[in-house]
């Protein structure tokens, strides 16, 4: 009987599911070709927002020369799966196109993976994965069934990953391009998410600064190494605090960092914060930290000329606070009527 059942279920494999698929994906996202492109061609940053490899924490992940374009490769295995593979970049077009091909477990057929990528706007790519599955044995082939929406699942995911480093790394190089340091500006500043450290520390002398570079290599080394996040997961590191607290003998604040969504946090020293969208007076300041006083009075002195009462400042660390060094920030100052 058991001889029948497998016989029958290897004729239906045979005749009515195909011994490998051929499928077509197709999504949009709201940023240029070239940046785009540079997230699929560098396999560094491709398993850094793709869902396959974000999603385990188990995965290791090993990377060979050259570690972008044709030619480069890694390999893979995750333990808790008990799933290993290759995958290579076997062709690349410039922000055109890319082949990939993925070997899976002890399969020695690969998976090819066509990738297209199309300009619809200066803002704006259409991406096209073109799947050709491997032949798959007869008692195999059922696996064809789910391939694809298993497929178009990942994608989904994906891309919201990508979205969210894309978002990161375009905003932090817009802000460097719009720099202009000692020039008051407004601005309209959307809801931020930060995770970061609440904290209270003595004014003395340089002693808040030192407090300041101690705490944010806290929040850093958590959020990289605790919690796994790419340096292009995230924004520039916010300090908060009350716009005159510059006078005063001990200074609180919450320094943080901007997630792009909240989630269950196990070690209590750290907390999420939601900044609500605010309309800032700004100042970009470089120089020792100390100077940055005169730069926070000129915005302070700015919204009483103009009558508007004020909350926090926020001091946004373009570049990492590090001890006895000079600071390069941005002042805001939230105002309103």
């Amino acid at each position: 009987m058991m001889l029948l059942l497998v016989g029958a279920y290897a004729l239906s494999m045979y005749y009515f599911v195909e011994e490998s698929k051929n499928f077509k994906i197709e999504k949009e996202i709201d940023y240029p070709v070239d940046k785009v492109f540079s997230q699929f061609n560098n396999l560094q940053n491709f398993t850094r927002w793709n869902n396959f490899f974000k999603s385990s924490q188990s995965i290791d992940i090993d990377y060979y020369t050259p570690y972008e374009g044709q030619g480069s490769a890694i390999s893979y295995v995750d333990s808790k799966k008990d799933t290993n593979g290759e995958m290579f970049i076997r062709y690349e077009n410039p922000n055109t196109t890319l082949r990939y091909q993925l070997f899976e477990d002890k399969n020695e057929n690969p998976t090819l993976v066509d990738v297209k990528f199309k300009a619809l706007s200066a803002e704006k790519t259409k991406i096209t994965w073109y799947v050709h599955t491997p032949k798959l044995s007869v008692l195999r082939r059922v696996e064809n069934f789910w391939t694809e929406d298993r497929f178009a699942e990942n994608i989904d995911k994906s891309m919201v990953n990508l979205k969210n480093v894309l978002g990161n790394k375009v905003e932090k190089d817009n802000q460097m391009a719009a720099i202009k340091y000692d020039s008051l500006m407004v601005e309209n500043e959307e809801e931020k998410l930060l995770l970061g450290i609440n904290v209270s520390t003595s004014n003395k002398k340089d002693a808040l600064y030192r407090n300041i570079v101690m705490n944010y290599n806290k929040v850093y080394n958590y959020v990289t190494m605790d919690l796994g996040k790419k340096d292009d997961e995230f924004g520039f590191p916010v300090m908060i605090t009350d716009a005159d607290n510059y006078k005063d003998k001990e200074v609180s604040y919450f320094l943080g960092i901007p997630l792009s969504k909240k989630f269950g946090v196990t070690d209590n020293n750290f907390n999420f914060r939601s900044v609500s969208p605010t309309q800032n007076y700004v100042i970009y300041y470089k120089g020792s930290y100390e100077g940055r006083v005169k730069a926070i009075q000129q915005l302070i002195q700015k919204a009483k000329k103009d009558e508007m009462r004020f909350g926090d400042i926020r001091q946004t660390f373009i570049e990492r606070p590090m001890e006895d060094q000079n600071v390069n920030v941005k002042l805001s100052l939230s105002v309103f009527k």
